[in-house]
């Protein structure tokens, strides 16, 4: 069989939809090292002890669905429409109610409501909400994107990104952030972990399904770049990049 043509690669990329956070699409096409800390592993040991537990921008909510058992009280949080639609058709079975909540909003939950706080990948963590939502005692615990992420990509297709970017998302920033929402940090750890594209169709969903790596991204508006990556990878092999992951746990004084 011949191999598929740049404009069937690009249509191919296209068409797939970029709901949830279900990744399963890129199996043969694309791979990403994980982090050694396994958080999904981790969430799940945390709700199995949990009494009341939040996921905040729980995407489709398949990180949550993941876990064997759910506390009796579980809500989660998401803030784009089809995800809140993906999210309660997949968790609501489970008695998890899923929250039409836009990012940067307030919590719509009362003080002290939660004793486990989880979020994977938060486009921004609002460290005042989360500490005014646990209980004395409870924990956040979170997996988030790192310093750097993918910059290999973005910058193919934007060029050198500014010196603030190469600032942001520091773990460190995360942890100050923290202590200054009166939580201690019991756990930070970071890991650079190596990615690989096979095919522009993978680029193209990739970068439609992450909308923060080329901001806006269209095939119509990066076709001769595409074209060249598909050239790239046709003589020379997978593209490769980076992400940048840290996990974070911190927890509400008992006394607090």
């Amino acid at each position: 069989m011949d191999a598929p043509t740049f404009e069937e690669l690009i249509a191919e990329g296209e068409a797939v939809p970029v709901e949830g956070w279900d990744f399963s699409w890129f199996e043969g096409r694309a791979t990403e090292a994980r982090p050694s800390w396994g958080y999904a592993r981790g969430m799940a040991r945390r709700l199995a002890r949990a009494e009341a537990a939040l996921d905040i921008q729980t995407g489709g909510g398949e990180v949550l669905h993941s876990a064997p058992a759910l506390p009796l009280l579980t809500v989660a949080t998401e803030g784009w429409p089809p995800n809140v639609a993906r999210a309660t058709a997949l968790l609501g079975p489970r008695g998890v109610a899923v929250v039409a909540s836009p990012e940067d909003a307030p919590l719509p939950f009362a003080d002290g409501a939660f004793d486990l706080v989880t979020s994977r990948h938060p486009v921004r963590t609002h460290w005042a909400e989360i500490a005014r939502v646990l209980r004395p005692g409870g924990t956040y615990y979170s997996q988030q994107v790192g310093q750097e992420s993918v910059f290999e990509l973005a910058e193919y297709f934007l060029g050198p990104l500014p010196e603030e970017a190469y600032r942001a998302r520091d773990p460190e920033e995360a942890r100050a952030a923290a202590r200054a929402a009166g939580l201690d940090v019991v756990d930070l750890r970071a890991e650079r972990l190596r990615m690989e594209f096979h095919d522009v169709a993978a680029v193209v969903h990739f970068l439609r399904k992450v909308i923060w790596i080329v901001p806006g991204f269209t095939t119509a508006d990066h076709l001769p770049r595409l074209r060249a990556l598909h050239e790239r990878i046709s003589a020379r092999g997978p593209f490769a990049a980076h992400s940048s992951r840290f996990l974070i746990e911190a927890r509400k004084p008992a006394h607090a």
